[in-house]
């Protein structure tokens, strides 16, 4: 569903229970009462983050406790025809990773797993930290259902676990020779691949690429080779690239 219309201006807040619970979380209430000074009768809409989206209307104005009555349902509010799943390597400047996180979250992606790569510069980071983006990040984008993030985990072992329809990996090799002898020339633009309304997972390596026997274990592993364009990108950059071009082609 696309939101349309007097209900795209107004105020999202977070409430992982609203199904059940009519209070605001402690710090969605301070933002309510202390910074935007709502008031007893104002309309907010209210997200749980597992796809539940309601209009509702602030009953009691408590910085600690603001309680709201739901009064419409909205449903499957940001939904989409497809699903992504994107496991990239967290940058050496873990900012850039943040600013993926954001932008992939207001573009559209449904989970995200950082993995560690041959080559990776950075091999922790803080969940919490990435939880409060995405949930920023979905508020501002005014989606119901949030991203899934998984724990940080090795290369191998993501892509032995991610399962979808079509699987890729990004890399900027023309040619590639592996430890066993395997060589990997052509690879087609993503955008020519993707299909509309099915289920992908793409694959984005570290600023040094991925190594070239990673690509060959991912090609045994059912991912096939994928272009983002002629231009050498930033891990960041790629990564919302290849969010921005399964979305386009599922418009």
């Amino acid at each position: 569903m696309l939101i349309e219309g007097s209900y795209r201006t107004m105020t999202v807040f977070y409430a992982p229970d609203a199904t059940f619970s009519n209070v605001l979380p402690e710090e969605e209430s301070q933002h309510a009462i202390k910074v935007l000074r709502l008031q007893k009768g104002d309309k907010i809409m209210v997200v749980d983050g597992k796809g539940g989206c309601f209009l509702a209307t602030i009953t009691l104005p408590e910085s600690r406790h603001c309680e709201f009555e739901i009064s419409e349902i909205l449903p499957d509010a940001g939904k989409t025809n497809y699903q992504l799943h994107i496991a990239i390597a967290p940058t050496k400047n873990i900012e850039r990773f943040e600013w993926f996180i954001e932008k992939a979250t207001e573009i559209g992606v449904h989970e995200i797993t950082p993995i560690i790569c041959r080559f990776s510069e950075r091999k922790i980071v803080k969940p919490e930290r990435l939880e409060k983006i995405i949930v920023a990040a979905s508020k501002q984008s005014i989606k119901a259902n949030f991203p899934l993030l998984h724990p940080l985990c090795s290369y191998e072992e993501a892509i032995k676990k991610i399962s979808a329809e079509q699987k890729f990996i990004a890399h900027c090799y023309d040619e590639v020779e592996t430890n066993t002898c395997i060589r990997i020339k052509e690879k087609k633009l993503l955008k020519n691949l993707v299909r509309k309304s099915s289920k992908v997972a793409i694959l984005i390596g570290p600023e040094g690429d991925f190594s070239p026997d990673e690509v060959e274990k991912a090609i045994e592993e059912g991912y096939e080779p994928v272009s983002l364009g002629s231009s050498r990108l930033r891990t960041e950059t790629a990564g919302m690239i290849a969010c921005a071009t399964v979305a386009f082609v599922n418009q």
